[in-house]
């Protein structure tokens, strides 16, 4: 073990309003569902498109290759619920809509980021577990 608490809460665990202390195995917990936004495959990669700063919703879909139109959309909708993202829409002709990282998103996605550049780094480590495991199996 490398002494990371992975389970379970202690007294000093943040609480919710309740005085229940927010516990992210739990099943009932609303933090699984911001953990699920931020670390799922469009959420994780819509917060590291917003992290150099602000985009149009057209400029965040052309950065993230392969992303439809609705589920940019919805992955915004979810982060700008969970406080980590902010849309600010401009009164103009057409109109215009920018999207940032407020500074929880800010927070968030620097850890992200860092797990982000960690799996970048380790890929030929990673393709080499991925040959070794399909040629056992005959893949």
């Amino acid at each position: 073990m490398d002494g990371t608490d992975t389970g379970g809460s202690d007294a000093d665990s943040v609480r919710d309003g309740s005085g229940v202390p927010f516990d992210v195995f739990s099943r009932n917990c609303p933090s699984r569902g911001t953990l699920e936004h931020v670390t799922g495959r469009w959420g994780s990669l819509t917060l590291g498109a917003l992290y150099r700063g602000s985009l149009r919703f057209n400029e965040l879909r052309r950065r993230i290759d392969g992303v439809s139109e609705k589920m940019l959309s919805q992955t915004l909708h979810a982060l700008e619920r969970d406080g980590l993202v902010h849309r600010e829409a401009q009164p103009t002709n057409p109109p215009r809509v920018d999207y940032e990282l407020t500074a929880l998103g800010r927070e968030v996605t620097g850890q992200l980021l860092g797990l982000i550049h960690l799996v970048q780094g380790r890929m030929p480590e990673v393709l080499d577990a991925r040959g070794r495991y399909d040629g056992a199996r005959g893949a």
